[in-house]
């Protein structure tokens, strides 16, 4: 273990419950003129959370891209449906929470919610693809598939 993973155990959030929950605080830069969380910071929020949820599964984006699996490939959002319900505000703390609903073909179906105390404030669903260098599908390898089950199977 990596004296940062000693130090910083919860860096990338924990599993819970068939979910991914990341802690975030809303820091200045975060937030427009009047302290209210910008739309796009939680574009920004939701990312970390999916990278994290393939990190504590053991997917790395960095091994995906050296070829691990045999080809260079990347995970990309291909489609994304955001409901923004409530604002978030500078210095609150939210989790972040992403299910991973389903992963077949080239697929990833994630849900996402950004909470603040339990209380929803966004309600994402994210399609993403695997593809390779060159920007064409790819069906995700196994070795992915049976990663990410951890967090499918429980979430069923």
């Amino acid at each position: 273990m990596s004296d940062a993973k000693k130090s910083w155990p919860d860096l990338s959030g924990r599993l819970d419950a068939g979910a991914h929950v990341l802690g975030v605080r809303v820091y200045y830069e975060d937030t427009d003129f009047s302290g209210i969380v910008y739309h796009a910071s939680y574009l920004r929020f939701m990312e970390r959370g999916r990278s994290d949820l393939l990190r504590l599964c053991g997917v790395h984006h960095s091994a995906l891209d050296a070829g691990i699996t045999g080809e260079r490939l990347a995970i990309v959002v291909r489609h994304m449906d955001i409901d923004y319900l409530k604002p978030a505000h500078i210095d609150e703390v939210l989790e972040i929470r992403t299910f991973c609903q389903h992963a077949r073909g080239a697929k990833i179906i994630l849900e996402q919610t950004v909470e603040r105390a339990g209380e929803v404030l966004i309600r994402a669903r994210v399609t993403a693809a695997v593809i390779n260098r060159e920007g064409r599908a790819r069906r995700i390898p196994p070795e992915v598939v049976e990663r990410l089950g951890v967090v499918i199977a429980s979430a069923d």
